[in-house]
């Protein structure tokens, strides 16, 4: 048997279907040895594999379907078991208590915008695909249990687990599928990926009860991530006959009525209470056996102040925070009840300026847009607000990003406000009354800053942009909301300026935002910002089946985004996690924050 797995690993690595690295994680899975593994990749290689090939990356030349490059839960348990130090748990049962300053904005998957609704989300609900939280490179199975593209690279045929239930009891199968994209697709559709999906994919079909076919347009580089992995999947009996358009204020959206909160992942839902907490509880019945929680319950608990938020960690009133501020990471890390870690990430710290002419003609103009980049230093932020948990952003691309190349970007926003000034003048904002404010046609530049209260960062950073900015002959006004009411404003486009974090995901592309068709709900472009030589790109890199190809082609994106300054990015920021030193087998990192909350044990209280 082993024999047999390792010839069929050696295939499709000669064939280019599997990276060097891939083939060495796999064969070690099925237990061959580093050593072994290592020895045996050369050998192949010697004989005429391309190991750094795509996935996606032989020609494309129609027929059967075969299996795609993604790891089955076997394969993926055997590499989470090898990379990472699990304990044997100490104590059963229990609570793991989250703190953040942020509460949540949906409990529908196919809804969220916003990193903590997602999280809370993913305990409870499941993606057909997912990413690997290794180090993000592999498609790793999950409601499907297996998916084989044919040859010509555009119909995906997804067989779907047959042992997977619904919190209520239901079995998950194709109509929940069907009735998920079906909602999420609609054209009342609210949801932010909306344009993501439907520029990669031409229909979905059900096959049978347990089998589902999508067609792409065309072949995709991302399909897996754009089509399949976008959000989890719903139940059909719950959400099928619930038009799109009321799925935001649908009581399973806002958890008014708990029996609509229905997933099929490890934790199930027990209440929301807004700005206060949200509870899980352990699903005894969860599919995965090997997964089932080890606590009872997982806690949600809302601290709107950043100093509260640490004053409860450190008491032990919460188990972990997500973003301990950076001024403290230094002596919270010398608390012996404490572990502090920090990690790149994909995330950047930004503002993003309302560009739509129609809503707002301040920052229509490229020059003005520049003109605030360079009258902030970035790097004097990085380094006394993040405490050097953050560099200075050059460039769209973040520091996990395969794309990332800040020596290949055109424009370095450097602190000069010298040419910001030249730069506002140029486009005709000069301060002709003398009161250090500059107009043009009766205009002010001056303009509301929104950022989200209980961030500490934000409110030591916001005095400084607007001084900086002051400097310029720019008035800035901060005003802290809570985060529901910022990102309904920049999803509405009824805002100046928002300054906030965002976090992308491996593939590196950057359309969701910086496309122009990608304007909310059905993207993530709160700015309405537009630019044709940059959509032309879009399709070029969707199709590009060569990674080191897509790179090139999203740097180039990269550099039209930030030539433009079509949004600006302030830093590329690491995560800083504290836990109690009670918390054992919780691995947060780059690539996942809670992915290993399941088999999270708790010392006794």
């Amino acid at each position: 048997m082993l024999k047999t797995r390792i010839d069929e690993l050696v295939d499709q690595f000669r064939d280019g279907d599997l990276s060097r690295r891939s083939f060495v994680r796999r064969a070690t899975a099925l237990g061959l040895s580093a050593t072994a593994a290592g020895a045996l990749v050369q050998r192949v290689g010697a004989q005429g594999a391309t190991p750094d090939a795509s996935p996606a990356a032989s020609p494309a030349s129609g027929g059967a379907a075969a299996p795609i490059n993604a790891l089955s839960k076997e394969e993926y348990d055997a590499l989470i078991e090898e990379e990472f130090a699990w304990e044997e748990p100490g104590n059963t049962g229990g609570q793991l208590i989250y703190g953040q300053t942020t509460d949540i904005s949906t409990l529908n998957s196919v809804l969220t915008d916003d990193t903590y609704s997602g999280q809370i989300v993913g305990l409870m609900f499941e993606t057909l695909l997912g990413g690997s939280v290794i180090d993000g490179s592999d498609v790793v199975s999950g409601l499907a249990e297996s998916v084989s593209v044919t040859e010509d690279g555009l119909t995906y045929t997804v067989a779907l687990r047959q042992n997977v239930f619904w919190h209520d009891g239901e079995q998950f199968d194709a109509d929940d599928v069907i009735a998920t994209y079906d909602g999420a697709l609609s054209p009342d559709s609210l949801s932010p990926r909306v344009a993501t999906i439907n520029a990669v994919l031409a229909s979905y079909t059900k096959i049978d009860q347990f089998t589902v076919q999508f067609v792409a347009l065309n072949q995709v580089r991302t399909f897996t991530a754009d089509a399949l992995g976008q959000f989890s999947m719903l139940p059909e009996h719950i959400w099928g006959s619930v038009p799109a358009a009321e799925w935001p204020t649908d009581p399973g959206a806002t958890g008014v009525d708990p029996a609509r909160v229905v997933g099929t992942g490890p934790f199930k839902f027990v209440e929301w209470v807004p700005s206060d907490h949200v509870t899980l509880v352990r699903n005894d019945a969860y599919w995965d056996t090997t997964s089932i929680p080890v606590i009872d319950e997982f806690i949600y608990r809302i601290i709107p102040e950043a100093s509260a938020a640490v004053q409860a960690l450190t008491t032990g009133e919460v188990d972990f925070l997500e973003s301990i501020p950076p001024a403290q990471a230094g002596d919270l890390g010398n608390n012996p009840d404490l572990v502090i870690e920090s990690w790149d990430t994909f995330r950047f710290n930004w503002y993003s300026l309302n560009q739509d002419p129609a809503l707002n003609t301040k920052f229509v103009d490229v020059q003005v847009r520049q003109a605030l980049q360079y009258a902030l230093d970035r790097q004097l932020l990085a380094d006394s607000v993040y405490f050097g948990y953050a560099i200075q952003a050059d460039g769209t691309q973040p520091v996990l990003s395969f794309a990332y190349a800040p020596d290949r970007i055109n424009t370095i926003y450097n602190y000069d406000p010298d040419t910001a000034r030249a730069l506002l003048e140029e486009a005709g904002w000069v301060d002709s009354d003398g009161d250090g404010i500059v107009e043009k046609d009766g205009q002010k530049l001056s303009f509301e800053v929104f950022f989200s209260e209980g961030v500490a960062q934000y409110e030591q950073q916001l005095p400084y942009m607007q001084q900086a900015w002051r400097e310029i002959g720019v008035e800035a006004f901060p005003s802290a909301v809570p985060f529901p009411t910022l990102s309904d404003s920049a999803d509405a486009g009824t805002f100046d300026c928002v300054v906030w974090g965002f976090s992308w995901d491996s593939t590196g592309s950057q359309d969701a935002v910086f496309g122009t068709d990608f304007i909310p709900p059905a993207g993530f472009n709160v700015m309405r910002y537009s630019n044709p030589e940059y959509d032309a790109l879009i399709p070029r890199e969707k199709q590009e089946l060569d990674r080191e190809a897509a790179r090139e082609i999203l740097i180039e994106q990269a550099n039209i985004a930030n030539d433009d300054a079509a949004a600006g990015i302030v830093v590329f920021r690491k995560d800083i996690n504290g836990s109690r030193a009670t918390v054992h087998n919780f691995f947060p990192n780059g690539y996942g924050l809670l992915w290993s909350v399941a088999r999270t044990w708790v010392e006794a209280r």
